[in-house]
């Protein structure tokens, strides 16, 4: 059953892989660039701000930040734990798919999906009673992981598995900040 599963990861990423079209490439070799995403990172800390005031805000920007270490942390623990190669790096794989990145360390789980559905999925649990709008931020994260494919990185698996540790990292770390803005002595007017 295992093996199945690992084949059909394998098919379905190079399937995916293949779809890529070179004129294109510079796009997704930017987006796929955590420095790319600076001015959404800014955005969500001026909208955390204006909906959070003063000491709240701080909080929340505090336990965003804590929940992406956590997640980044966990993820590299993991990933050399498990110690799985990327497909840049199967030797069988590379006639098969386009390759427009080469990092040596591991790939399960994706550390760009857990990282930014940490983030995303933090931001839209601390602004969605203020805007409905907030959920269009997930464009971010969708754009984000599929580059890691098209650049020929990770397995759809990594990916899911990326996202699925991100967003439980978000509802954990958003439920105790919460409880924290909810604290009487530490904010009285909440």
């Amino acid at each position: 059953m295992l093996e199945t599963l690992k084949q059909w990861d394998r098919d379905i990423f190079v399937f995916l892989n293949g779809l890529g079209i070179e004129r294109f490439d510079g796009f997704w070799i930017y987006v796929t660039q955590i420095e790319s995403w600076t001015p959404l990172f800014i955005f969500f800390g001026i909208l955390i701000f204006y909906y959070y005031r003063g000491k709240k805000g701080t909080t929340v920007i505090f336990f965003l930040l804590l929940t992406f270490g956590i997640t980044i942390f966990f993820t590299g623990m993991v990933k050399d734990y498990v110690a799985r190669l990327r497909p840049n790096n199967v030797e069988e794989l590379g006639k098969l798919i386009r390759i427009l990145q080469k990092p040596t360390n591991y790939s399960f789980f994706s550390g760009h999906a857990s990282s930014s559905f940490s983030v995303t999925t933090f931001v839209v649990l601390a602004l969605q009673k203020y805007t409905k709008w907030i959920y269009l931020v997930y464009l971010w994260p969708l754009i984000f992981v599929m580059s890691r494919i098209y650049v020929g990185v990770h397995y759809p698996s990594d990916i899911f598995v990326g996202a699925l540790v991100g967003t439980t990292f978000a509802f954990l770390f958003f439920y105790l900040c919460r409880k924290v803005l909810l604290h009487k002595k530490l904010f009285p007017n909440a």
